[in-house]
């Protein structure tokens, strides 16, 4: 089963509710002062639209992308119902020649909210593109989680080689200006997929201008 039609199936299971809700996830939503310092900002592996949506009503130009066509639709709906605009892409961020190059170097944004769905290998390749997304002076967002995360088995997957360290984030954007990184824990509650205590780090990340 190739992601596409995983992820589909499981918005799809969901009906008429939002997996992972449909509020803004809290690291993102609490650096919104930071983020309206940008015009505009792109959202990878968006989901059903909760954290793009937000995005625009802060005032950003907003272009999200997302494998699953079940979620860019419920996105979609989303964006109509709280009366947003945003540019929907439905696309495979690790495909061979994505990004396209007119979104090279775009956006003062890119924001990966747990987007912790493939290998170290993989998420070299993950990390690459949302890079050349960036426009330079632009940054980087990343919420994720931390190995400890498999005690509470809260959301987020199974395989500990997908989740995030310090050391892999300061790894992976040495060559940038780590504005923030930061490991904790909290209770989150984002739908059903993301409930109860968890295991989280935050980055924020500035291109080299």
């Amino acid at each position: 089963m190739n992601q596409e039609t995983t992820w589909s199936k499981r918005y799809r299971d969901a009906g008429d509710d939002y997996l992972f809700g449909t509020e803004p996830n809290r690291f993102l939503a609490h650096r919104l002062d930071l983020l309206q310092g940008g015009r505009d900002a792109l959202s990878v592996a968006d989901g059903e639209g909760r954290n793009s949506v937000w995005l625009a009503e802060q005032g950003l130009a907003v272009t999200a992308v997302e494998i699953s066509s079940v979620a860019v639709e419920k996105a979609r709906r989303l964006a109509a119902g709280r009366n947003t605009e945003v540019g929907f892409i439905q696309a495979d961020m690790l495909a061979p020649g994505w990004p396209p190059a007119e979104l090279h170097d775009a956006f003062d944004w890119v924001i990966g909210i747990f987007i912790q769905f493939v290998d170290p290998a993989w998420r070299e390749r993950q990390f690459e593109v949302m890079k050349q997304l960036t426009r330079p002076g632009g940054r980087i967002l990343l919420q994720g989680y931390t190995p400890k995360q498999l005690e509470y088995r809260t959301g987020g997957p199974s395989a500990v080689e997908n989740l995030y360290t310090r050391e892999d984030l300061l790894d992976a954007f040495g060559d940038w200006q780590i504005e923030e990184l930061v490991d904790y824990e909290d209770e989150i509650a984002e739908g059903a997929g993301h409930k109860g205590r968890s295991a989280l780090i935050g980055l924020v990340a500035r291109k080299p201008a």
